[in-house]
């Protein structure tokens, strides 16, 4: 039984997964649904919220996971993707496969809009003191995130050392650039890998994962219908696409 970890986004919750798990049908103990430090609770005392604060904690639960159970098979959306790119280019012992959805580490890309406000000081700490989680609500659902999560999402968004942390991430990593860095390290990643992607994403548009496929190989399979948010939007296609591509390893 190969163990599988899902890592989300932001501005998310492990709560994103649950469609795309009930339909996954994986067995007791098999799915592992981590929640990046200070999204849920506090922040832990003295953890940095920065990208590389967050990847030595990503990998700390891998190795926790492999250590029992082998190598897993490592799920990440958004900043999960990111998260679990790096990841897996840095411990590919760790790793049997990898699925990243609508983000992904690559050189050209230089973020989007909201990943620019949150980088810039100031305007980031206006944004993060006007948001209401009502608001929120109402951008998840109209992404076609089912109303139940979209509302305990937004419930959340209150949460100081929440928003603390997501300023901290952005500004880490220059708003979402990696070319100096991160992208460097692209072709260390584990072959066992794909990109799955809802083709109307207006944060990481469908040209950057296609240049991604186009310079790497790694197989891309868009999800018609579907924004940023595909595998709370799509989880039916998206639990199908997982499910042959872990059958096919």
């Amino acid at each position: 039984m190969t163990v599988k970890l899902f890592l989300h986004g932001v501005p998310d919750s492990p709560a994103i997964w649950r469609p795309l798990l009930a339909l996954l049908q994986l067995e007791q103990g098999q799915a592992f649904t981590p929640a990046l430090p200070g999204f849920v609770e506090p922040l832990p005392p003295g953890f940095s919220a920065t990208k590389e604060g967050y990847l030595q904690w990503l990998i700390a639960e891998m190795e926790r996971l492999a250590a029992d159970h082998g190598p897993i098979d490592v799920v990440g959306h958004d900043w999960g993707a990111i998260l679990v790119q790096r990841a897996a280019m840095l411990r590919p012992d760790l790793v049997r496969s990898w699925i990243i959805s609508n983000a992904v580490i690559e050189p050209e890309y230089r973020g989007h809009r909201m990943a620019r406000i949150w980088n810039t000081p100031i305007l980031g700490e206006i944004f993060m003191a006007l948001a209401r989680p009502a608001r929120l609500a109402q951008s998840l659902k109209q992404a076609g995130i089912p109303a139940e999560i979209a509302d305990e999402e937004a419930a959340q968004w209150n949460r100081a050392d929440k928003k603390r942390a997501i300023l901290r991430l952005y500004r880490s990593a220059e708003g979402l650039s990696f070319a100096g860095n991160w992208a460097r390290d692209i072709d260390r990643l584990p072959a066992a890998g794909a990109l799955i992607w809802g083709v109307g994403d207006p944060f990481v548009t469908l040209d950057v994962a296609q240049r991604y496929h186009k310079r790497t190989g790694t197989p891309l399979f868009p999800i018609e219908g579907a924004g940023h948010w595909a595998i709370a939007e799509r989880p039916m296609q998206v639990a199908e696409t997982m499910k042959d591509f872990w059958k096919n390893l």
